[in-house]
């Protein structure tokens, strides 16, 4: 039991208290709690490890665009992560304006569907090019043709089949395009107050440069929430690509050229000597006919040989192998 205070020292503490001499926190047994507002309308679905995954997939995403589609387009294509930001499906309706292209995409064996939506600027670029121009977007902004949809959804089919590689590492998914919309009311896939991770890429086609979002709803990602973490996807992709990537640079070592040389000796002249140099004269060097000679590969000393020929070619005859680094 504590010890017990007198009616004196009871007063004195009041009286310290009212008169702020005394601070009743220093003296609390229990750390003072933080409290942290919960909204129950933005329930907290995705970790900032969550979206970081997200970034690290879109960025090989990015990559994969930036390489494939100036085939197609004859110009030069950069894909740059911007952020990955949770928000709920309203606020990124909500931001959509008309007319907007959109593409719906089915990713099997994942529920629902996510969507691709690029502005519109690079859409009218994308259909220029195309078409043989010179992929200058429009000034005025207007809705689009079947006959420019159609070409949109060749390039918007392009892309989606790129999905497939990057998050092989998470789930093999099979990524299909069900249809490209160009306005936004027609693209309510799931509850207004659903939460959704938004991943805003960068892109510039030529000259011309404008945003891509990829919305993914968590109820498509909750099979796989699990598995959207670095150390995951790091881990599988070293247990399934770690032996193809060894047998690539593997590979591409047995191909390299490397240059080898012969070293018969070494000898020093003077300059008067070397300048005076005629053909038929002989320069003595360091080592004797019946020597070994030192091989060189590249800057390394590797083998010992000595020299001879190989039909009408001068050649040397490997006498050891030198293992010391």
């Amino acid at each position: 039991m504590g010890e017990v205070l007198s009616q004196n020292e009871i007063d004195n503490l009041l009286k310290q208290l009212s008169s702020g001499e005394l601070d009743v926190d220093e003296y609390s047994d229990e750390p003072a709690q933080k409290i942290v507002d919960y909204d129950f309308k933005r329930p907290t679905k995705f970790s900032k490890e969550h979206l970081r995954t997200l970034e690290i997939i879109f960025e090989h995403f990015g990559r994969l665009v930036s390489t494939n589609l100036p085939a197609y387009l004859r110009k030069n294509v950069q894909m740059e992560v911007v952020n990955a930001e949770a928000v709920t499906y309203s606020e990124f309706s909500n931001s959509l304006s008309n007319p907007v292209l959109i593409g719906i995409v089915n990713v099997e064996p994942l529920n629902g569907n996510i969507i691709m939506e690029i502005a519109s600027n690079l859409g009218f670029s994308i259909v220029d090019r195309m078409l043989g121009g010179t992929g200058e977007p429009l000034e005025k902004v207007r809705d689009y043709s079947e006959i420019e949809l159609g070409i949109l959804e060749r390039i918007f089919t392009i892309c989606i089949n790129m999905l497939q590689e990057p998050w092989k590492n998470v789930v093999e998914i099979e990524p299909r395009l069900e249809r490209i919309e160009t306005n936004s009311q027609f693209v309510q896939i799931i509850s207004p107050s659903e939460m959704i991770a938004i991943v805003t890429i960068n892109m510039k086609i030529g000259e011309v440069v404008g945003l891509m979002n990829i919305c993914l709803p968590f109820l498509t990602l909750e099979d796989v929430m699990d598995k959207l973490n670095t150390k995951y996807w790091y881990a599988s992709m070293e247990n399934s690509e770690g032996n193809a990537y060894f047998d690539v640079i593997e590979t591409a070592i047995a191909k390299a050229q490397i240059p080898i040389r012969a070293v018969l000796g070494n000898s020093t002249i003077s300059v008067n000597d070397f300048v005076n140099l005629q053909k038929g004269d002989i320069i003595k060097i360091n080592r004797q006919y019946d020597a070994e000679l030192d091989i060189f590969v590249g800057n390394m000393l590797k083998f010992k040989a000595l020299p001879g020929s190989a039909s009408e070619d001068y050649a040397v005859k490997i006498t050891k192998v030198i293992r010391e680094e």
